[in-house]
Formats: structure tokens, C-alpha cells, sequence
């Protein structure tokens, strides 16, 4: 009978657990604060993990902080090793989830398209002075 949660699937959402507890915990690296780990994706042969990250502020600490992960990926791995009962512990690639990013900068847009809109309308209802009353 096969398993509804796959065993990929099952090491990607502990890889999560884990390495958030351990970012959080044993790395002090200033550049890696407010990081929030959005997606673990494991390799069918569990040899390579690619964990996608993200982290308020501009792009480039963003950038900054993925760079230091990648730094830090030997010694993640090495900690991994006594909290995770698997054969291989996966090789950790960290990249930068802009998804989020991309997110609020639509979002963005579609607030400032709605005020505009308001705008127009607000403009609109004035000229056409019906539901005004005259001035004294």
C-alpha cells in the first residue's frame, strides 16, 4: 500500500524544522537575521537538498545572506548529521525565494492602481456636482 506522504516529501519538511532551529540557534553571522527558510526541495536520491530562503529588507542583504548560508552549508550538513536518522545527509544549496518579494511589489501596484482609481472617481463625483450641495 503506497504512503500518502512521500519519504521526499517527509525529509524535506524535517530539513525545514531542523535547519531553522539550527540557523536560528548556532549560526551568529549578523547578516543572516530575520531569515526565514520558504521551501526545502530534496533530491530524489536525498544526495542534494536546494533550500530556497528568504528575509526582510533590500535585496542585496538578501543576496548577503545567502552567501553567508553557503558559507555556513558544510557545517548545517555536519550539525544534520546527529538530528536526522537518514543514511546521506543531503548537500545544501541555499538560493533566494524572490517570490515573496515579487509578491509585495504587485501588490504594491494594485494598491496604488485602486487609489488612482479612487482618485479619478473622487474627481469624477466632484465636476458632476450631483450629490452636492450648492455653495453659499
Amino acid at each position: 500500500m503506497p504512503r500518502e506522504y512521500s519519504r521526499t516529501l517527509r525529509i524535506n519538511s524535517q530539513l525545514q524544522r531542523e535547519l531553522s532551529e539550527l540557523i536560528r540557534t548556532e549560526l551568529t553571522d549578523p547578516r543572516i537575521g530575520g531569515l526565514t527558510i520558504t521551501d526545502v526541495v530534496v533530491a530524489q536520491d536525498v544526495r542534494n537538498a536546494k533550500v530556497s530562503v528568504s528575509q526582510l529588507g533590500s535585496d542585496d542583504e538578501l543576496k548577503q545572506a545567502v552567501k553567508a548560508l553557503n558559507g555556513a552549508a558544510g557545517r548545517l550538513r555536519h550539525l544534520l548529521v546527529d538530528r536526522l536518522r537518514i543514511r546521506h545527509v543531503p548537500t545544501l544549496h541555499f538560493s533566494a525565494d524572490m517570490a515573496l518579494r515579487d509578491a509585495d511589489r504587485v501588490g504594491g501596484l494594485i494598491r496604488a492602481a485602486i487609489a488612482s482609481d479612487q482618485a479619478v472617481d473622487r474627481v469624477a463625483d466632484g465636476e458632476s456636482g450631483d450629490d452636492e450641495p450648492p455653495a453659499s
